[in-house]
């Protein structure tokens, strides 16, 4: 079972990989490049101190700067423990797809789908009672997450994992936050 969710993870991979145009390697290069997003990050702490009272705002974004610190070092661990080669550096793979980056760390899971899907679901579940488009801070992680893809970086798997890590942690800190602010902050 295993050996053919692999499989099918490596031919979507490298049918979703030749996919891309070349054209359109400069624009996937730097949606892939995390300083590129910067100003959302900024816009998301500035929503949040803006439309909750300053202390409570303060604890969101120290929530959320928490939670993206535990999710890279997860993120990291779990690499080095499962060990698996990038697409990039797999040489079953690599001849046969385009690569626009060469990492050299792990692939499972992806850093850039759990650390965007874990900030994006904290930041929407705080502000969603704020905004009735806060839904759309979402187009971010997806288009972050895919273009690990596009590069050449990330199979669809290590995508689908490390979004749902990131939802599942978000989630958790979420509640935590709910709990302390219930005690501490009000």
């Amino acid at each position: 079972m295993l050996e053919r969710l692999l499989h099918w993870d490596r031919e979507a991979f490298i049918y979703l990989n030749s996919l891309g145009i070349e054209k359109y390697d400069g624009f996937w290069t730097a949606v892939t490049d995390i300083t590129t997003w910067i100003p959302l990050f900024l816009l998301f702490f500035a929503l949040l101190l803006l439309k909750y009272p300053i202390r409570e705002g303060l604890a969101m974004v120290i929530t959320s700067v928490l939670l993206l610190l535990f999710v890279l070092w997860f993120t990291d661990f779990t690499k080095e423990m499962v060990a698996r080669l990038r697409p990039n550096n797999d040489q079953q793979v690599n001849t046969l797809i385009r690569i626009l980056r060469n990492p050299v760390s792990f692939s499972f899971f992806s850093g850039h789908a759990s650390s965007s899907f874990s900030l994006t679901t904290l930041v929407f579940l705080f502000l969603r009672p704020k905004f009735k488009w806060a839904f759309l801070f979402f187009l971010w992680p997806l288009l972050f997450a895919f273009s690990r893809i596009y590069v050449g970086v990330h199979y669809p798997l290590d995508i689908l994992v490390g979004a749902l890590v990131g939802i599942l942690l978000s989630i958790l800190f979420y509640k935590g936050f709910a709990r302390l602010r219930a005690l501490y902050i009000q």
